[in-house]
């Protein structure tokens, strides 16, 4: 993608946001005469106001830096690892987390539900499935997509994946710049049985509050749903974009073979 201006940047984040001028001066405390000239590059922005305009506009933090680096500014958010002696505190509550949450499958996601590490119980979940507990570093998005992964298991594959779709189509919608996402979409799309109604974005239909994902297993069905965390007020790259999937028992049937599931490999 050819590089754009800081004023190009900003009137596509606020298409984006479904703001106007004066909502977005306003927003940001500033003038509409001085916003305008901002944009058509008739003024150049101040390390401040680039920062103000980014926190009125809800951008992420990676995006930040790309409108920083448009103003002529260096990056102000790192992307640290979770590993770095710096992120002990973040990276011990993450532990934490998947280990006080057992037996229930916890997964540490990337911005694209790449699989970070796992828990216990994730393991001893995919591993109810062939071909999903291989223990290489996996994509839970594509496994339900997947003809060869968790999709033939998926009772309700195609209300889960419509709601996938409609999340992904979201987060693509709500970040003009990330092209990998876009890309991430247009795979989802392409898997075999994908109705071709999902290619046009459902971004504000109505939809249940509360949804199962409902799995056969052993002449069964196990029923969870999922619950997604992120960490409060980060000023880190990687750690905004870190998701904690916890997936508890919708049922006590299925609390009880995910006990017994634990009990059996103490």
């Amino acid at each position: 993608m050819p590089c754009m201006s800081f004023g190009s940047l900003l009137r596509r984040w606020r298409a984006v946001r479904h703001l106007s001028q004066l909502d977005l001066a306003n927003d940001a405390e500033i003038s509409t005469r001085h916003l305008s000239c901002i944009e058509t590059g008739r003024a150049s922005p101040s390390r401040e106001m680039v920062l103000r305009l980014a926190e009125a506009l809800q951008v992420p933090l990676r995006e930040r830096n790309a409108l920083l680096l448009a103003a002529g500014y260096a990056p102000l958010y790192r992307q640290t690892s979770l590993d770095a002696p710096e992120l002990e505190a973040a990276h011990h509550a993450v532990e934490l987390l998947l280990t006080q949450l057992e037996p229930y499958p916890v997964l540490l996601l990337d911005r694209y539900w790449n699989t970070l590490t796992m828990n216990t119980g994730a393991k001893r979940f995919l591993a109810l499935f062939p071909g999903c507990d291989s223990g290489t570093p996996h994509n839970g998005v594509r496994l339900v997509f997947d003809p060869q992964g968790l999709r033939p298991f998926i009772e309700n594959w195609e209300l889960i994946a419509a709601r996938i779709v409609r999340r992904v189509s979201h987060e693509a919608a709500s970040n003009p710049a990330d092209e990998t996402m876009k890309r991430f979409l247009d795979e989802l799309l392409s898997y075999p049985d994908v109705p071709s109604r999902w290619c046009i974005p459902d971004l504000h239909g109505a939809h249940s509050p509360f949804l199962t994902i409902n799995y056969r297993w052993n002449n069964s069905i196990l029923r969870l749903f999922s619950v997604l965390s992120t960490l409060g007020t980060p000023l880190d790259v990687a750690l905004q974009e870190l998701r904690i999937e916890t997936f508890f028992p919708a049922d006590e049937a299925t609390r009880a073979v995910m006990s017994c599931l634990a009990e059996a490999t103490v």
